[in-house]
């Protein structure tokens, strides 16, 4: 797995691009063209406990039409640099899926599954909740 960064227009605008061709803009300044850092990497972990979410559930034959996670990332303010302290996630799950059954699914996919969880801090605390809507 590999990925390349280059600078996209000076300042701190950056593109990354992976041997596909898939890009995505990267910008350090507040008044964003791209994603920051954090931003990206909050993304990551989402996404990748989306794949773990819907593999699961769909296994279990349950009718996943639509997935949604709202990420809040809580970041220390003391120091440098200022690493995330929680994660907070927050699953929206759309069709005909058993409640009890997503909310195993989740906890495997953020818990057990995610290897983007795996590399982060393993004392981070990282908690998530889950709300199912029939379709």
């Amino acid at each position: 797995m590999n990925v390349n960064i280059r600078r996209n227009g000076g300042a701190l605008k950056f593109k990354a691009t992976n041997p596909g061709g898939a890009t995505a803009l990267i910008d350090g300044l507040s008044e964003s063209d791209g994603m920051r850092p954090m931003e990206l990497l909050l993304s990551a972990l989402g996404t990748c406990a989306a794949f773990d979410t819907v593999k699961i559930l769909e296994k279990q034959r349950q009718s996943v039409d639509d997935i949604q996670i709202d990420i809040l990332g809580h970041r220390s303010e003391e120091g440098y640099p200022n690493p995330f302290t929680k994660i907070e996630l927050e699953f929206r799950l759309y069709g005909h899926i058993d409640k009890e059954k997503a909310e195993t699914a989740v906890s495997l996919a953020v818990d057990k599954y995610c290897s983007v969880r795996d590399s982060l801090n393993p004392n981070m605390d990282i908690a998530h909740r889950l709300e199912v809507f029939e379709q």
